[in-house]
């Protein structure tokens, strides 16, 4: 059964304040009004929508916030992180645009939060691009946000794998 089949699946806090945010930078991406204002309208209006075959609810509204008014603001200074450790022959603007705010959101999370492990914030948005795509773009967003995180997170990525922290 597929996604977009399936009943909706109840998620956490945290999940949902994750993919809220991803969704809300898309529609700030596509131009149709400025972060403050579609993070309003989320928060009045779309978050009892199904999204990606997942029930949205009731969000963190911090981290939701956070991420909503931090990824643009940052943007900049978050594609460079990025870019500096992606894959030369895949440059940030050759990558689909959900993919791009995935990464831009996982790796405000590392560089701006410390009270969530590396691990769980990798899984999540690991996850997020399982949500979105069918390929090796969940893969993609591993081997990113975990060499993201040996830089930005040292401490806490230290002694192998990031993600397993998670585990």
């Amino acid at each position: 059964m597929s996604a977009a089949s399936a009943p909706p699946q109840e998620i956490d806090r945290r999940t949902q304040a994750r993919l809220a945010a991803v969704q809300a930078l898309y529609q700030v991406e596509l131009g149709e009004s400025d972060p403050g204002t579609v993070l309003l309208d989320f928060l009045q209006n779309r978050l009892n929508e199904d999204m990606e075959g997942l029930k949205i609810g009731r969000v963190d509204r911090t981290l939701f916030g956070g991420i909503v008014h931090g990824v643009p603001a940052r943007r900049r200074e978050l594609d460079d992180m990025i870019s500096a450790v992606l894959d030369p022959d895949w440059p940030l603007d050759r990558l689909e645009t959900v993919l791009r705010i995935i990464l831009e959101c996982g790796a405000y999370e590392l560089a701006e939060t410390d009270d969530t492990p590396v691990g769980a914030i990798i899984n999540e948005y690991v996850e997020l691009g399982r949500a979105f795509f069918d390929g090796g773009e969940p893969g993609l967003v591993n081997g990113v946000l975990d060499r993201l995180a040996r830089t930005l997170r040292p401490e806490a990525a230290r002694g192998g794998d990031a993600a397993e922290d998670f585990a």
